[in-house]
């Protein structure tokens, strides 16, 4: 019989990982960089990387999400954007412009095609 968790609990953190995912936390919690804090309405880049990870057909990052979980709004999270990703030819990186009218925690999401789903976040404000 398949295991009944609920979809969040399958998702790696760098925090929840445990047995043999710990081992694999450096290498697959995405890398969020943004500025710690923003004006309302400016513009700013949102990176997100993951690795350094194997590149091959057989281990890959095939895609990453990345939403953010905005201060204040009754339901989150908000998607703003994805990146799928092809084995060999493409680095496991997401580059994007933002702005906000509210700070929040921007998450974002990869699938490793051998280790599952992993996630990070980073806190932003805007003011």
């Amino acid at each position: 019989m398949a295991d009944m968790k609920n979809f969040g609990e399958l998702i790696y953190t760098f925090d929840n990982a445990a047995g043999e995912a710990l081992g694999k936390r450096e290498s697959h919690t995405p890398k969020i960089e943004v500025p710690a804090k923003v004006k309302p309405d400016e513009m700013f880049e949102v990176k997100v990387t993951v690795g350094p990870h194997p590149n091959t057909v057989e281990h890959s990052i095939r895609w990453i999400a990345v939403y953010l979980n905005e201060d204040g709004r009754a339901f989150n999270p908000v998607f703003l954007g994805k990146a799928s990703l092809t084995p060999v030819t493409t680095q496991p990186e997401l580059v994007f412009k933002l702005k906000l009218q509210k700070g929040g925690v921007i998450h974002a999401v990869q699938y490793c095609n051998l280790h599952g789903l992993w996630s990070g976040k980073k806190e932003i404000r805007v003011g």
